[in-house]
């Protein structure tokens, strides 16, 4: 590809009979940074966008990993009986419809948060999240209605679906743009953090019921209650998020683009003008989102959501047993996963990205055949094996993915790249790998769909810019104090002439 023309070096002997002219030309293209460009942020509001967007991402989480942790019991409470493994494999079906409807969450939420801005979106995003998962926990088993059971089941999944499609992309763009420089990575990590605590608080729960009902009662009505619970959840998102401000960075792109003329904003500012411009300005950046985020997902939800059915299904630990260890890996997750965003501020997202991504390519064998040998021991150790490595992963992705976009188009660009990435291989990947040991018989199937996924990522990684401690593209620099502005303003200016 050709040099921009703008980027073209000059003639040296025009350089040298015009120098004052090239000056001039230089400052006009590259103009110093000046006090007024850069954001200064307030840590009680970039407190308060973190904790918001947290607790939307935990309930999102809190979801899905309550589906997947009652899979079997939603199995038998929703479709006919029969052959079990058909019942789980419609019940993971049914998980995975979820999942094929959020690109189309993202190519109407995305464009729509880039237009009318974070907040409003991400508010809705939340209400629609809450009576989806609600009104699952309303629907009459199919001993009760019949096929109406896994139909009404089906369209408030495709319900939660279309929600979270407006979800992720929104929330890790909002604490990007309130986030410092320096510090993204480390805030960004609250975001996952909070996906954590949403499985934490799914697992404990569902742990906790099946231990104190038993498996009949269960089936009967006990799965009922983690799904009615997020309604006071929502709730209390809704009220956080609606007490936010609008990020510095999209506030600035308002102001710039106030004097664009109405033509152009008619153009602009529809739906397929937006996903237009994604598809035709962002098409590499999108290739490189669905791919870290394919390999990022596959192993998350094979840990975090398919490890339980996992463990009683394929190796014959009951499901409470599973869960509680799953619980004890998760936790001490939760406890690490801030030291890795400052890890990853400090030292770059890409080496603390390629770790993680080695880290599943290498270890995820192992790890399985320790698993596979059974007792508390072993399983917890082949568990932790995969949950560090996942932890690279979880602490840097919300901080580098935003980072792949422009300002103008970045909530649209990444909702639309995530969840294109999320609907092909992260909702699918309980479904794919039960139907792998199905057709094999190898319960080590996991482990080679993990690593194959991890070997895409490795390569990917290795393709992306290093974006720690850099302005996020279209957006001005963002520090801490007016101290740290001053001297960033000072670094740029020309040297005293005396």
């Amino acid at each position: 590809m050709p040099a921009p023309e703008h980027d073209t070096p000059a003639d040296p002997d025009a350089l040298r009979r015009h120098p004052r002219l090239f000056r001039a030309v230089t400052r006009r293209r590259h103009p110093r940074l000046r006090r007024t460009d850069i954001t200064v942020t307030d840590e009680t509001a970039v407190k308060r966008a973190v904790r918001a967007a947290s607790l939307g991402n935990a309930m999102e989480w809190f979801d899905f990993g309550v589906y997947a942790y009652l899979a079997v019991t939603l199995g038998h409470v929703f479709f006919p009986s029969g052959n079990e493994t058909v019942q789980l494999l419609s019940s993971f079906a049914t998980f995975a419809v979820a999942f094929l409807i959020r690109p189309l969450g993202g190519m109407v939420f995305g464009p729509m948060g880039d237009r009318l801005g974070r907040k409003k979106v991400l508010a809705l995003t939340m209400i629609l999240m809450a009576v989806g998962t609600f009104a699952i926990g309303l629907i009459p088993s199919y001993d009760s209605i019949g096929y109406w059971a896994p139909v009404l089941l089906v369209f408030f999944r495709m319900l939660q679906g279309f929600s979270t499609g407006g979800e992720y992309g929104g929330a890790s763009t909002f604490i990007a743009e309130y986030a410092p420089d320096r510090r993204r990575g480390y805030f960004g990590s609250f975001l996952e953090f909070g996906t954590l605590a949403g499985y934490v608080g799914a697992a404990g729960l569902v742990t906790a019921l099946t231990a104190w009902l038993g498996q009949d009662t269960m089936e009967t009505w006990g799965w009922r209650v983690p799904f009615l619970v997020a309604g006071p959840l929502g709730l209390v998102g809704l009220y956080l998020r609606m007490r936010l401000d609008e990020t510095p960075a999209f506030r600035k792109l308002e102001s710039e683009s106030a004097h664009a003329s109405e033509a152009a904003d008619t153009v602009e500012t529809t739906t397929k003008g937006d996903l237009g411009r994604i598809f035709r300005e962002q098409w590499r950046a999108l290739v490189l989102c669905v791919a870290l985020v394919g390999a990022y997902n596959i192993t998350d939800y094979m840990l975090l959501s398919y490890m339980p059915t996992y463990l009683s299904d394929e190796l014959g630990y009951s499901e409470t047993h599973g869960l509680l260890v799953l619980l004890v890996v998760m936790v001490l997750m939760m406890l690490l996963i801030t030291q890795v965003g400052r890890l990853n501020d400090r030292f770059g997202r890409k080496p603390v990205l390629m770790t993680g991504m080695l880290g599943f390519l290498f270890l995820s064998l192992p790890a399985f055949l320790l698993i596979g040998q059974g007792g508390v021991v072993a399983i917890t150790a082949g568990m932790l094996m995969l949950g560090l490595s996942l932890l690279c992963m979880l602490g840097t992705m919300s901080a580098a993915l935003p980072a792949l976009f422009p300002t103008s188009l970045r909530y649209g660009s990444l909702s639309v790249g995530y969840n294109v990435s999320t609907s092909l291989f992260g909702g699918t990947t309980p479904l794919v790998i039960t139907a792998l040991i199905g057709a094999t018989g190898s319960s080590l199937m996991p482990a080679y769909y993990a690593m194959g996924a991890a070997l895409v990522g490795v390569i990917a990684v290795a393709c992306m810019k290093e974006t720690a401690q850099r302005p996020l593209e279209g957006s001005p620099p963002a520090v801490e104090t007016h101290e740290e502005a001053a001297e960033m303003v000072m670094a740029g200016a020309p040297e005293p002439r005396f």
